[in-house]
């Protein structure tokens, strides 16, 4: 048998839950650390406890902070192999000085100067693009150029071919949302080079995805067998401003169709299935009307959200913000969210939530109300 030094460290203590403190309780557990046990009855209030307690933290970052960091990085930092993207993680103070936002999610602020672009790979790890200002990018994903513009929402699933380039005269920042927190902890992850530069500078207007998924309610019927991840490569943010302003349209008219009073709500969705646009990730878009609030509610998983437009005042858990444009906040595991806002404010959300539904671990609570 190899013989390891033990990391295990067992402390016998006074409180009133623990068994009395003798030296045969002491050489006991001497004897668990030699062997590699830990007693549960010593951490069950920390592996069991009443309800998820997140290592992950509530936390802002301010738009107005982040792109000028991005420019900058744009001026001392080449993209090209190695590095691969220029792409500036949400580290949250809860967990330790890991790139991490949440501890299954990942989200980045990735820049591209002129002219410039960033090399073919794939991997694993699912991913989107949601762009909050700016245009000029196109990412090609398996050979279809697909263009970036503000509002637009693009799912990326793992193991496809993708680079980016930019064809405009300005830098382009946009947000990055993946996975690798979760696949990480799991030792699921493979990645794979691809050429230094995207196979084609096409840039049309529609990608070849859009011409095939895009028309609401109609599916090809080459294409009928469900796919975990969307085929649609690009969600336009026409299509989402308008059906958020039909929703508060009609609840203007007494249809009963928001999730909350002034309160309208999408989310991106795999036209093969009905599901979420990728197995490990859920995306939103909310549109608060001005003078609306929502109920404190609390669900298992995190969430990180960016305000697209408008301002308002977010409260997560112990901590509140004003926030504006371009902010992105982290919501933690069971931490209470509640959103207010007088002249109106629209957001985009991501989660885990298909993680924890697949695992029947999906919780949530608001306004006494428990599913």
């Amino acid at each position: 048998m190899t013989q390891v030094t033990s990391p295990v460290c067992v402390q016998a203590t006074d409180a009133a839950d623990q068994p009395e403190r003798t030296p045969e309780l002491e050489a006991l557990y001497r004897t668990f650390e030699q062997q590699l046990l830990v007693p549960l009855w010593t951490e069950i209030g920390e592996l069991m406890p009443a309800h998820p307690s997140s290592r992950a933290l509530p936390y802002l970052w301010r738009w107005k902070d982040l792109l000028p960091a991005a420019e900058q990085a744009g001026e001392l930092v080449p993209v090209g192999r190695g590095g691969e993207r220029r792409a500036m993680a949400l580290a949250n103070p809860g967990l330790g000085g890991r790139p991490f936002a949440t501890p299954t999610l990942w989200a980045a602020i990735q820049y591209l100067n002129p002219g410039e672009d960033a090399p073919v790979h794939r991997h694993t790890q699912h991913a989107f693009r949601f762009v909050v200002e700016g245009e000029g990018v196109w990412t090609v994903v398996d050979g279809d150029p697909v263009a970036m513009r503000r509002g637009d929402f693009l799912p990326q699933a793992g193991w496809h071919w993708h680079g980016h380039h930019n064809r405009s005269d300005s830098g382009m920042a946009w947000i990055d949302g993946l996975d690798i927190p979760f696949q990480h902890y799991t030792e699921a992850t493979f990645f794979e080079f691809g050429p230094d530069e995207v196979e084609t500078r096409e840039a049309p207007q529609r990608s070849r995805s859009e011409r095939l998924w895009s028309h609401p309610g109609l599916r090809p019927l080459t294409r009928l067998r469900p796919t975990p991840a969307t085929p649609l490569l690009a969600y336009r943010w026409e299509h989402t401003d308008h059906a958020l302003n039909e929703q508060l349209a009609l609840e203007a008219e007494g249809h009963p169709v928001t999730v909350e009073p002034g309160h309208a709500a999408v989310r991106y969705t795999n036209p093969t299935t009905g599901g979420d646009v990728l197995p490990t990730l859920r995306t939103e878009f909310h549109r608060l009307a001005p003078d609306t609030g929502t109920s404190p509610r609390q669900e298992t998983g995190s969430s990180v959200f960016q305000v697209f437009d408008g301002s308002g005042r977010v409260t997560v858990g112990g901590s509140s913000w004003a926030v504006e444009r371009g902010d992105l906040f982290v919501v933690p595991s069971w931490q209470p969210l509640s959103l207010a806002t007088e002249t109106g404010m629209d957001l985009f959300r991501f989660s885990d939530a298909p993680l924890f539904e697949r695992l029947d671990l999906h919780r949530s609570h608001q306004e006494g109300i428990q599913a």
